[in-house]
């Protein structure tokens, strides 16, 4: 799951994926991650305002943000990301990385709600971070029920 920075759709999208497994007793066939494109944020924790609408949601994360890998591309079947410069930005660096095994799609094709755009709400009120989360635990759900 990737975003420009890693600390505010991601981390909330990764939460939500990974709690959606658990709850489905599905932790062995998924491992699940979050990265940014950028190396801005590397080491940080999420946006208090993402950790606080977990929280308010019953979930809890201890994600640092990281960049993505070359190895990410070869490792993970999926890699979901939240707008079209993300797009951009991942299939531009998978050319560069032979036997890229991942599939890379905007989390936002998965919505029922056909809401394509998960928008970055790091300049936004709480609200916006709480459509994020709705987006996020639609598409997941949505994402995991069509590949389980």
């Amino acid at each position: 799951l990737v975003s420009i920075g890693n600390i505010c759709r991601s981390p909330i999208a990764e939460a939500v994926f990974r709690k959606l497994v658990t709850d489905a007793k599905l932790e062995h066939k998924w491992m699940t991650d979050s990265a940014a494109v950028s190396n801005w944020n590397v080491g940080r924790s999420p946006d208090s305002r993402a950790l606080s609408c977990l929280r308010n949601h019953g979930i809890e994360t201890a994600h640092k943000a990281r960049q993505v890998t070359k190895e990410d591309f070869q490792t993970f079947d999926y890699i979901l990301c939240m707008d079209e410069s993300n797009l951009r930005d991942l299939n531009r660096k998978s050319n560069q990385v032979k036997d890229c095994k991942a599939k890379i799609e905007l989390l936002g094709s998965y919505d029922p709600q056909k809401q394509l755009i998960i928008e970055d709400p790091y300049y936004g009120n709480e609200k916006d971070f709480e459509t994020v989360y709705e987006q996020c635990l639609r598409c997941c759900k949505a994402f995991l029920e069509k590949s389980h």
